[in-house]
């Protein structure tokens, strides 16, 4: 009689059907969901990048060919000049916002927010690939615009390094501003009404379109307690080496700002703020 071995036998369809398991590594974690979001507003850049580009070059065209010879600003800089930074900073902020804000507010009301919490990624991770990619969103918006400036003439940059600081830790701080408020809003109406009643009002009064030294002193003074005149007046600060306050200072404000703000932003993944309904 034949005698069959009750040994454990590997076969070939065994190998096939149960492989190895891969060690986990949190860099290709952390990359594949950078490059997740990345591809999210590439898919879409008529509407995520080149629109914003369009928007930035139309505040030029209409205020630089109107009021160049009426606004003062910095001496030897024309008002079209002087309006160039401001627009690719307020570009540059409002998408870096936008960006991270609309794509976890999108995934939540779809219902697929809770997916990032089935693969090990820690808050950190979380937190650093949705900020990174608003921040390459921010940065794409920006260079765009400055380019699309050069119709009007080269602008004179007199140090990038402070512009390079301005705009990543200002796309940073903005990039975790919209993690927060993409974790809070449960509707597009609640972020919309922060963006339309906070931000913008914050955007437009930060000197984009004047030198808070041309108004009166009380309005002067009520421009430092904006944010946002930190890094707009910084930001020009690189390009024309002048500004309405001491760059040094605004620099340091911004840091600090962008850390906490990122902070904020990691902490409320680690404890999980309302990733499920």
């Amino acid at each position: 009689m034949k005698k069959f071995s009750c040994a454990s036998r590997t076969t070939d369809m065994t190998q096939k059907t149960f492989p190895k398991p891969q060690p986990y590594h949190a860099g290709a974690a952390f990359l594949t969901l950078f490059e997740k979001e990345v591809l999210r507003f590439r898919k879409i850049a008529l509407q995520t990048v080149l629109a914003p580009v369009i928007m930035g070059v139309m505040y030029l065209a209409v205020f630089g060919e109107l009021l160049d010879d009426k606004m003062a600003t910095f001496e030897g800089v024309t008002y079209t000049q002087f309006l160039v930074p401001g627009l690719v900073m307020m570009s540059l902020l409002q998408n870096s916002f936008a960006n991270s804000a609309s794509s976890l507010l999108q995934s939540k009301i779809m219902g697929s927010l809770v997916f990032i919490e089935l693969p090990p990624f820690s808050g950190l991770q979380l937190a650093a690939a949705f900020i990174g990619a608003s921040v390459v969103r921010g940065l794409v918006v920006g260079i765009g615009v400055f380019i699309a400036t050069f119709f009007w003439g080269r602008p004179m940059i007199l140090s990038p390094l402070w512009v390079l600081a301005f705009a990543v830790l200002g796309a940073v701080l903005m990039a975790s501003l919209g993690v927060i408020c993409g974790l809070w809003a449960d509707k597009y109406d609640q972020l919309g009404a922060f963006q339309s009643f906070v931000l913008m009002p914050l955007t437009f009064l930060s000197g984009v379109f004047y030198s808070v030294k041309s108004l009166p002193p009380v309005w002067e003074t009520a421009s430092r307690f904006n944010p946002f005149f930190y890094m707009t007046d910084g930001f020009r600060y690189g390009f024309f080496g002048q500004s309405d306050f001491n760059a040094w200072v605004s620099l340091t404000v911004l840091a600090a700002a962008a850390v906490v703000a990122a902070a904020i932003a990691a902490r409320l993944f680690v404890i999980g703020y309302k990733l499920r309904k």
